[in-house]
């Protein structure tokens, strides 16, 4: 199966950056369509964003848009996830997933194929 791993999570104050990074097994990484989900305390999982294999597509959570940007570099089997201005309301365990062809009809949808273990983010006031 494939492995998905996240980094790039930490203690940031408000107003902050990270970039979370997703590697990803396999040599299909190119067919994919990536995702990134959060899960607060206490909350559902929740849609954060997504990418076409192309890069061609993106997708954003209204919540995120505007201050998060999600890329990918195929070459490297690796998504990314940068988030600016960063509010508390963004602490969460973010989970980085990948949509096996054949690919969903909404990539907004939880029913990707493949999850990572999820990385911390935590936003400080």
């Amino acid at each position: 199966q494939v492995q998905l791993v996240e980094s790039g999570g930490g203690l940031v104050q408000a107003g902050g950056s990270l970039r979370l990074s997703c590697a990803a097994s396999g040599r299909t990484f190119s067919s994919y369509t990536m995702g990134w989900f959060r899960q607060a305390p206490g909350k559902e999982r929740e849609f954060v964003a997504a990418i076409n294999w192309t890069g061609g597509r993106t997708y954003y959570a209204d919540s995120v848009k505007g201050r998060f940007t999600i890329s990918r570099d195929n070459a490297k089997n690796t998504v990314y996830l940068k988030m600016n201005n960063l509010k508390p309301e963004d602490t969460a365990v973010y989970y980085c997933a990948a949509d096996r062809p054949p690919l969903l009809r909404d990539p907004r949808s939880l029913e990707y194929d493949d999850w990572g273990q999820g990385t911390q983010v935590t936003v400080s006031s």
